[in-house]
């Protein structure tokens, strides 16, 4: 039986790319256990942007410091691991269908672009750190590393 996609949160990707960071080893575990079941797991442009962001960042405002060429070879590493969704028009269209309808806000525009990319690719499962940022939005199922069984 097919294992369903499951999209990575630009918190996890961090934690995979970062090995000394401290919830680097529970995330490499749980990502290495949903790929031994063969479950394919998928990435956005917009954790991406996310991720060059936070990764390039100076550490004294909350980033971690890589230089260009750093994040470039780890950005590399994560379109050689995962699968990539294209942002499309549909995409475009649901997000502001969400954005409106859920009155989203602030950053909070950004978790909505992936849900939006979930809902469009038929995507239920959200592998991340921060299951708060998408409680509200219906049909997300939240998959968190530290979960040893990676039960949703």
């Amino acid at each position: 039986m097919a294992q369903p996609w499951h999209l990575l949160d630009t918190n996890i990707l961090l934690r995979l790319s970062i090995p000394t960071h401290v919830e680097s080893p529970s995330v490499s575990a749980a990502v290495e256990q949903l790929q031994l079941r063969q479950t394919p797991l998928a990435f956005t442009f917009q954790n991406i942007t996310e991720f060059w962001n936070v990764a390039t960042r100076p550490a004294e405002r909350n980033g971690f410091g890589y230089t260009v060429q750093q994040v470039e070879f780890m950005v590399r590493e994560i379109e050689t691991m995962f699968n990539f969704l294209p942002d499309t028009e549909a995409v475009y269209r649901e997000w502001r269908n969400i954005v409106a309808a859920e009155e989203v806000k602030g950053v909070q525009v950004h978790d909505a672009r992936l849900v939006a990319a979930m809902r469009v690719y038929g995507i239920h499962y959200l592998v991340t750190l921060n299951e708060n940022d998408f409680k509200r939005y219906f049909g997300i199922v939240i998959v968190r590393p530290e979960k040893e069984t990676l039960q949703p």
